[in-house]
């Protein structure tokens, strides 16, 4: 029996409503298995292919291991879950929602601070004063060690975000911050300010595809045509 194409959208929130819509925009009505709430689904009409609903997060994990063929994820994720995600996943079309902007944000007070080779500086000078490296707080591990490192900023430490990730430095669980924002309105509200070369990367929700799957045959091929 031939495996189903498996393709993942949000499962909650604006991203799975707008990741709806353009499915149904294409003629491709998604159907929940069981009640509303239920975690699996189908494509009326299209044999060969099961809908799965997860968190974000959890579908650039599954696209970078190949346990789903195709998502609906932000840029943000796939990168910070796959490390050669250019090698590895093929960006299908960028869905135009979803836009939020990775960055390196330092509280306001750090008049000296402004770029990447000012925060190097400054770390230098923090070592020596504290005897320990800077903390960045992030929710994105991978994304930061990569930005860091090719801006040659070695003397900091990432810590992992558990919570609003903007209030880290005020509540002392941190120096400084990677984040995701889209008006920059809460970091100023936590008194905070973004790098004049700190944004990482511009991200949005884009549909995705795994690189080496058949994607000139079968059901992929078709749901394919549709939506791009």
């Amino acid at each position: 029996m031939t495996e189903p194409v498996i393709i993942a959208i949000p499962s909650k929130g604006r991203l799975m409503e707008k990741a709806e819509e353009m499915f149904a925009s294409a003629g491709l009505t998604i159907e929940r298995n069981g009640d509303a709430r239920g975690y699996r689904g189908r494509l009326s009409g299209v044999e060969g292919v099961e809908v799965a609903f997860l968190s974000a997060g959890e579908i650039a994990h599954k696209l970078g291991d190949g346990s789903v063929h195709m998502g609906v994820t932000g840029i943000d994720l796939l990168r910070e879950h796959i490390t050669d995600t250019d090698d590895q996943i093929d960006l299908v079309r960028r869905l135009e929602f979803g836009h939020a902007d990775v960055v390196v944000a330092v509280p306001e007070c750090w008049f000296d601070v402004d770029t990447m080779a000012d925060l190097d500086e400054v770390s230098e000078r923090f070592y020596q004063r504290h005897k320990r490296r800077m903390r960045v707080a992030t929710k994105y591990l991978n994304v930061t060690r990569r930005f860091f490192n090719r801006k040659g900023v070695t003397g900091y430490r990432t810590v992992d975000s558990l919570g609003a990730t903007e209030g880290a430095p005020a509540a002392g669980v941190a120096e400084l911050i990677v984040d995701i924002t889209s008006t920059g309105s809460t970091l100023k509200a936590n008194n905070l300010k973004i790098l004049d070369d700190g944004l990482i990367l511009k991200s949005e929700a884009c549909l995705s595809v795994v690189k080496g799957e058949d994607q000139q045959a079968g059901p992929l091929r078709d749901v394919l045509a549709k939506l791009s």
